[in-house]
């Protein structure tokens, strides 16, 4: 058998389809794979769906896409457990005959009275072992009743457990707090146990890297390692991830499956960046990593034993910063889908590359996903906008004075013969000094007349994308809106 020093770098990343892929999940993946890059190691994908009950239509689907769309590209798998059963089945003969696994045929029923008699006496739920110390005959005859039986671990009753986690330390439990847990249901599929540790096995899995959740989890392991004379791997166990308020991280803090993300218009490399920094950090100071950074630095000495705390509005404000860094041409590519989507049917389609390019070119500072594109730029698509009027008066021009004011920049915009950013600020700035008004307050009428927004991207820029037409257009429309709230 190879030294630990000897075994080659595998990880696996082992996500069950009974839901689809949250946060936690990804982030777990991506430390597996960020490790096995960074070591040259082998990155092994594995379905674990024994949990037939619970196994979720089409979450298999969500995962690849999921890891696809992250670029963590595995180079095994996936494997599915569920066609690897007469594996375990296997194993736990192996155990039983090994007297290190036994056959119990306690009922449903009986299990749940046990455990809420525990409960009721405040002990810890866990199997009284009832069927620990049956005969060969006992058994024979209750097989014969036609009870089918779960094989249970026979964990020793004294003594402790240890082991060291790459991120923990030395980690100690009792025994006499780990009960006989189930190693095969009645079905004759594996529980998490046993399945997992025949995988990490038979795969040569050299770490494992996976949640805080499952460190309780790792004594059974160990002592199934023992038992079946099988070398250990390495364990890190991952910390949690947290809401700002220290909860559980939930919908309310704006967590959502891994693929909701990818919809809400988040980059992968992006996410990638960001989940790496929940419980990982290069020092106290660098946020931005690219992928090619992060396996450079990536290690599991500077994994925190703290929680991680999940933060949208650093996200909003990160992907923002990765959508700045697109090149006009690629930002155009990504956010199409997300224009043709969600603009109004009364835009019409196939959109026009040229003219998105053209007013992406001024969204493209202000965007922090790319679902927001659409509702930035609307207006330019729009034939009609719908706006408050108060809006056009809502600054220190009333309603008198902002018609005299758009009557007056229609006038000197329709003599235009150039239509261009500098000539129409040029003509502006004229204009307002004409009418002795400061330029903000002309500016700002023309900007909800133009628009309907008293918030939008550079004024002179945004007429001159939208061409003349339609701007006196709109213009002409706003005056229409004074003169009506007038009366």
């Amino acid at each position: 058998m190879q030294s630990e020093s000897q075994r080659s770098v595998r990880l696996r990343f082992a996500p069950s389809p009974t839901g689809y892929p949250h946060l936690g999940n990804i982030r777990t993946a991506l430390f597996n794979w960020l490790f096995a890059r960074r070591h040259d190691g082998i990155f092994i994908l594995r379905i674990e769906d024994t949990d037939v009950a619970r196994k979720v239509e089409g979450a298999v689907d969500i995962i690849l896409d999921s890891l696809r769309w992250l670029g963590l590209d595995w180079d095994e798998g996936p494997y599915f457990q569920s066609q690897r059963l007469s594996i375990y089945r296997e194993t736990a003969q192996r155990l039983i005959d090994e007297d290190h696994a036994y056959s119990c045929y306690c009922s449903p029923e009986r299990l749940g009275a046990m455990r809420q008699e525990q409960m009721k006496r405040k002990q810890p739920p866990k199997y009284d072992r009832r069927c620990r110390d049956l005969t060969q005959q006992q058994g024979t005859e209750l097989k014969a009743a036609g009870v089918t039986p779960v094989i249970r671990f026979k964990t020793p009753l004294e003594g402790e457990t240890t082991f060291h986690d790459l991120i923990y330390g030395r980690v100690t439990f009792r025994h006499d707090t780990l009960d006989d847990f189930v190693l095969l249901k009645s079905d004759g599929y594996p529980t998490y146990h046993l399945a997992n540790i025949v995988d990490d096995h038979f795969m040569d899995i050299s770490h494992v890297l996976r949640a805080e959740e499952w460190l309780s989890s790792t004594p059974r392991h160990v002592l199934l390692y023992q038992a079946l004379d099988w070398q250990a791997p390495q364990f890190a166990h991952l910390p949690m991830i947290l809401g700002p308020d220290r909860a559980k991280l939930s919908k309310r803090h704006g967590a959502t499956n891994i693929n909701e993300y990818q919809k809400e218009g988040y980059l992968p490399d992006a996410m990638v960046n960001f989940l790496a920094l929940l419980g990982w950090s290069l020092d106290d100071r660098t946020e931005l990593l690219s992928r090619e950074e992060l396996i450079k630095h990536f290690s599991l000495e500077r994994v925190g034993k703290t929680a991680a705390i999940f933060n949208k509005e650093k996200l909003e404000w990160m992907n923002g910063v990765y959508l700045r860094r697109l090149g006009l041409t690629e930002f155009v590519h990504r956010a199409m889908p997300f224009l043709d989507k969600s603009l109004p049917e009364s835009v019409r389609r196939p959109l026009d590359e040229g003219y998105v390019s053209q007013v992406l070119s001024l969204i493209q500072e202000r965007a922090k996903t790319l679902a927001e594109v659409p509702q930035l730029a609307d207006f330019f698509f729009l034939d009609e906008l719908l706006y408050d009027a108060r809006l056009l008066s809502k600054g220190k021009l009333d309603a008198k004075s902002g018609i005299k004011a758009i009557m007056a920049a229609s006038q000197k915009l329709e003599q235009a013969a150039t239509w261009d950013a500098i000539t129409l600020e040029g003509i502006l700035r004229a204009l307002a000094t004409e009418l002795k008004l400061p330029a903000g307050e002309l500016f700002g009428v023309l900007r909800v007349a133009i628009t309907g927004r008293t918030a939008a991207p550079p004024l002179f820029q945004t007429m001159a994308v939208l061409g003349k037409e339609k701007c006196l257009k709109r213009l002409e429309m706003a005056l229409q809106l004074l003169e009506a709230d007038l009366n």
